[in-house]
């Protein structure tokens, strides 16, 4: 039986991206980049105006205060998108406005209101004194033509977008979104939609688990639902063999009907483990058709999900091209005692809080049960209870996986397991 770590170790080598695309940048958030891009163009492009105001020479006002103005004669106008202004002349000031292009010869900008145009605006009064550079953007200042802006494997997020449209980039290149087949087994499933009869249940993880790979960043494609059948999951096997990734859920335990161990066999899935210690989902299936990862989860719908969530979503991410696949980890603080079965590190669905302090604390879901979906609603983290204890007193301090928070790792969770 494998621990997280020893799971994670076999499972991630094989989830290696599925090739590059090029794609409009508009589509490009929460992608990741698929070659390294570089700067087109200096930024700014040329030195312009940070605010409105006039642009001198800092020497012609120097000394200058509201005791002592010193009175300019005027040199026309610069405007943001207007013609290329004429060299500014010894001794004047132009007029310009934000983002206006700086006139050659002129090394400051003097804001506004710290000015006093005269009635026939032909001349202005400066009342404070500059330094050179100042309220100046300079070519260049902000990014330098061939500079790297995205390394490969980074992703595009809106600040990334801004930049590369500023560059006239209207389209990138990154890793393409794998596409991960689903199959659920059971005689007991049926759709959503379908009319349900005594004994039998609607196959709610197909749905969980779709989500879960479009969140994740993956294509799902839901296969066909396969009954305890061991030609129809053959034949299951070997449709999800078109997609990069398949997952089963189901079936992967060691029950008369679960045929998926056999199939496994007839398809040529060369399986590396069959059990996980963790609770909940100890039957956690990983194996290789052809190259092509095939992970088997648990039925029960709390099982699947946790499983694919610690498991098989930083594989997916990896597999996106995403260099920090893992979720954040933080130290969190029970609020309320927890009492563990031992035997298996559990994962315990929780709500995490922060308080003062970057402090968080965490409040354990009564129902911890490995069919309890209310258990998944409203979960923002899953709180690692070891294997060997017991009873976790109020105040206990435990290692959680924040499930929204937006930042990666580079490191795998739980790494002491």
């Amino acid at each position: 039986m494998k621990s997280i770590q020893e799971a994670l170790k076999v499972m991630l080598p094989a989830f290696e991206p599925v090739g590059v695309e090029r794609l409009p940048l508009s589509l490009a958030l929460g992608r990741y980049a698929g070659e390294n891009v570089f700067a087109r163009s200096d930024l700014p492009s040329f030195s312009n105006s940070a605010m409105d105001g006039y642009a001198v020479r800092w020497r012609d006002i120097e000394g200058a205060s509201e005791t002592s103005p010193r009175l300019i004669p005027l040199q026309g106008m610069s405007k943001a998108g207007g013609e290329i202004p004429p060299p500014l002349r010894p001794g004047s000031g132009m007029r310009i406005f934000t983002g206006a292009m700086v006139p050659a010869g002129a090394d400051a900008v003097v804001i506004q209101e710290h000015t006093r145009l005269l009635k026939d605006e032909q001349k202005v009064e400066f009342l404070h004194e500059v330094a050179e550079g100042a309220n100046i953007r300079m070519r260049g200042s902000n990014l330098s033509a061939g500079a790297t802006i995205l390394q490969t494997g980074l992703g595009y997020g809106p600040g990334e977008i801004g930049l590369l449209a500023a560059q006239g980039y209207a389209q990138v290149t990154a890793y393409r979104r794998p596409r991960v087949a689903i199959l659920s087994t059971g005689d007991e499933l049926r759709d959503v939609a379908e009319p349900l009869l005594p004994g039998q249940i609607i196959n709610s993880n197909v749905y969980a688990l779709a989500a879960m790979v479009s969140e994740a960043g993956g294509e799902p494609e839901i296969l066909p639902n396969a009954p305890d059948s061991l030609e129809v999951i053959v034949e299951r096997l070997k449709e999800g063999a078109r997609a990069d990734c398949l997952l089963i859920s189901g079936g992967v335990s060691v029950g008369d009907y679960d045929y998926v161990r056999e199939a496994f066999e007839r398809c040529d899935v060369r399986a590396d483990f069959w059990k996980v210690r963790i609770k909940p989902g100890k039957p956690l299936t990983f194996g290789l058709q052809a190259h092509r990862p095939v992970v088997g989860l648990p039925g029960n719908p709390v099982s699947a999900m946790v499983t694919f969530e610690v498991f098989v979503r930083p594989c997916l991410r990896k597999m996106l091209g995403d260099s920090r696949p893992f979720r954040v980890t933080h130290q969190v603080e029970l609020v309320h005692a927890h009492r563990h079965s031992p035997g298996r590190p559990e994962l315990a669905r929780a709500f995490v809080s922060m308080t003062k302090g970057d402090h968080f604390e965490a409040k354990l879901h009564a129902h911890q049960e490995s069919g309890a979906m209310t258990s998944m609603v409203g979960t923002n983290a899953l709180v690692l209870l070891n294997a060997d204890d017991e009873h976790f007193p109020a105040g206990s301090k435990l290692p959680a996986i924040l499930l929204r928070d937006q930042n990666g790792s580079s490191e795998p969770p739980f790494s002491l397991v």
